[in-house]
């Protein structure tokens, strides 16, 4: 049996802003982690260099967002890369706010 070779042809490009969304999400989530596992070999005693770690990751994850939510806005462009960008900040929001939310309760 041939395969039936399908040819999809189309004017659509991933936008610009979507690839910076993951790019932003991917590059933030892996700082965050690697402060969160430092932290925690130093028996959770942060230095205030963790803390800027947190702050600029969280700029990171709203500058991604906004681009997210950017490229989402734009016509007759593909949606992957947009989705994922916004989830992988979203998912770095919630991050931030369950460790601050931990922070500040004790738990």
């Amino acid at each position: 049996m041939e395969k039936k070779k399908n040819y999809m042809f189309t004017n659509k490009k991933h936008p610009i802003k979507g690839i910076m969304s993951v790019i932003l999400g991917i590059i933030s989530l892996a700082s965050l982690g690697l402060a969160v596992y430092q932290t925690y070999e130093a028996r959770g005693e942060a230095n205030g260099s963790m803390g800027m770690v947190g702050f600029v990751a969280t700029c990171f994850f709203i500058i991604g967002l906004v681009l997210g939510f950017l490229a989402k806005r734009e016509t007759d462009r593909f949606g992957f890369f947009v989705y994922l960008g916004i989830a992988l900040n979203f998912l770095g929001l919630v991050i931030i706010s369950a460790i601050l939310y931990a922070g500040a309760y004790g738990i």
